[in-house]
């Protein structure tokens, strides 16, 4: 049997160079190995503030662009959140089994939070709550992620763990996170320190998937690199080793293999190879993207279908933990 996959993706934001390398590329690989879950999270979306019509086009928009990057519904169940009720309704059980002291030592709402605590929603200081029943409501083995989201996968396995032992039963799956270190960070243009981000304020920090050849030449251009000019893998030398490992990404190319090509050329020769190659994978996905974006019945009917297909299953589990805790 198929280990179960679950991933879940916020309809906020631009996707970009690092969500395609760092996660979408590598999951639409191995797609066909596992029995996937891909839920577009709104629920989670609105526990900051945003422009409802401007929700309602993102999720449509993220929807095209993970199919576009091919994304398959033979093998995954694409859904929005908010279209199975069962995640607002086991949530609220499952937060009433999550102890407060979870919640304050989560990182991701102190820093979305800043110095406005006293005013922030609810909603956003019980996200974990909801992350964790989005996973557990589909008993999933595996969960896709960033090196900056194992805490909430901790918090995730800790709750089943708590629920579990309480009542004396298996009554969820403890998922397991599923880290691919290589690749996992694709650093930011501007600053190479810091890892690429759809919330960056500045656009030239990244490369989105809907970027046109013009803006990724320019994004490219700009990108740090340093004053030695060497194109050579260099740890202490973040700049173009993040451009290089973009490249190496791309091209599928060794690191021997690349400072062969380069050697005796410069950053100006390395640059337009690169936007070369970025131009040549993004192209066919925004052709996709478009055509999907011009038929919204036939992508409305796809989030249907997936809806309609995991539905049964987040409704198992959650009929299990109400007869469990003895609610109806």
């Amino acid at each position: 049997m198929k280990k179960r996959v679950f991933s879940g993706v916020q309809p906020t934001g631009n996707l970009h160079l690092g969500n395609y390398l760092g996660a979408i590329r590598n999951w639409v690989a191995v797609q066909a190995e596992y029995d996937n879950i891909f839920c577009i999270v709104d629920l989670h979306a609105i526990t900051v503030p945003i422009d409802p019509q401007e929700l309602h086009l993102s999720i449509r928009q993220l929807a095209a662009l993970y199919l576009a990057c091919g994304l398959d519904t033979r093998y995954c169940k694409l859904f929005v959140q908010s279209h199975v009720r069962q995640h607002a309704e086991m949530s609220w059980i499952m937060n009433c089994y999550t102890p407060l002291g979870w919640l304050n030592r989560m990182t991701q709402f102190k820093s979305k939070a800043g110095e406005n605590v006293e005013s922030v929603s609810a909603g956003l200081y019980c996200y974990p709550t909801l992350m964790a029943c989005d996973i557990l409501l589909y008993q999933t083995n595996l969960v896709p992620v960033g090196d900056d989201q194992r805490q909430h996968i901790e918090f995730t396995r800790d709750l089943a763990q708590r629920f579990n032992s309480l009542y004396g039963q298996q009554v969820f799956t403890i998922p397991e996170p599923q880290i691919r270190e290589v690749g996992a960070r694709i650093m930011a243009l501007d600053d190479p320190t810091n890892k690429m981000s759809k919330s960056d304020p500045n656009d030239n920090s990244r490369i989105n998937l809907l970027d046109d050849p013009k803006t990724i030449k320019k994004k490219i251009a700009r990108a740090t690199t340093d004053s030695l000019r060497l194109v050579t893998f260099d740890p202490e030398r973040p700049g173009i080793t993040n451009l290089l490992t973009i490249y190496q990404l791309l091209t599928g190319k060794s690191e021997q293999e690349i400072e062969a090509e380069f050697a005796g050329k410069g950053y100006g020769d390395f640059k337009a190879a690169l936007t070369e190659q970025l131009i040549a994978t993004l192209e066919p996905i925004q052709e996709r993207y478009r055509a999907l974006m011009n038929d919204l019945p036939t992508l409305e009917a796809i989030l249907k279908q997936g809806a309609d297909e995991v539905r049964p299953m987040a409704e198992a589990t959650l009929q299990h933990v109400k007869n469990v805790v003895g609610l109806g």
